[in-house]
């Protein structure tokens, strides 16, 4: 068993090797395709997004995520180790910043894995499924309307107004239904009503808080979360 150890063999490095592996073009190919997807997604987000407060910078962290994805694929792909060390060090990364609206985890997770098929060299793969994924995604966001509920909110003093209540509301709605009512010590109550509204029109709720005994009617928007 030969133990000697060659004045060379002290600088040897694996570092060589890898620059010799690594492939200019194959990266390059990998890095655009995972540009113009995450472009792609970009474009159907913003297109699509029916929430409240339209994100730019989320919007633009998924071009970023899908390269940054394939940039990692790449990097660990051929090298077990490295592989290995990137899953420890990813798994102690906590993200903080609450996803309101559960489309948008739709996005991420569609921007991550189109990052892992482009940087694994999928790229045909990568492509038809950005293609048909958008198509279905603008097709049931702009073809398909889903009627929001909404939660209406009366405060009032006597009971006797209840009646006009289911008056007005029913004129103006086309589905309605009691979810809950209180009353408290002074004698104030409170009922709710979930509607589901006919048009976009809410003139019915002046009438309400013209009524005598009316002491305010709020609408609120419910789509899982009140909105104002």
């Amino acid at each position: 068993m030969n133990s000697q150890v060659n004045f060379s063999d002290i600088f040897k490095s694996s570092f060589l090797d890898q620059v010799t592996s690594f492939s200019v073009i194959d990266s390059l190919i990998a890095l655009v395709t995972a540009f113009a997807i995450g472009l792609f997604i970009y474009v159907v987000y913003k297109k699509t997004f029916a929430g409240i407060i339209y994100s730019h910078s989320f919007n633009v962290s998924l071009i970023i995520m899908t390269m940054t994805t394939a940039l990692v694929i790449m990097g660990i792909s051929s090298n077990v180790l490295l592989s290995l060390g990137m899953v420890g060090a990813l798994s102690i990364v906590r993200f903080r910043t609450p996803i309101k609206e559960p489309m948008d985890l739709v996005y991420l997770f569609w921007a991550i894995v189109s990052g892992i098929l482009a940087g694994a060299g999928f790229i045909p793969l990568v492509i038809i499924g950005a293609i048909l994924i958008g198509l279905v995604m603008v097709f049931f966001v702009n073809k398909v309307t889903i009627e929001n509920p909404y939660l209406l909110v009366i405060k009032y003093t006597d009971v006797m107004v209840e009646e006009k209540f289911k008056t007005i509301i029913g004129n103006h709605v086309s589905k309605y239904a009691i979810k809950s009512k209180s009353s408290n010590l002074n004698g104030e109550l409170e009922l709710t009503y979930e509607i589901r509204m006919k048009q976009q029109e809410t003139h019915f709720i002046n009438q309400l808080s013209a009524l005598d005994a009316v002491k305010s009617a709020v609408m609120l928007s419910y789509d899982g979360n009140f909105t104002a």
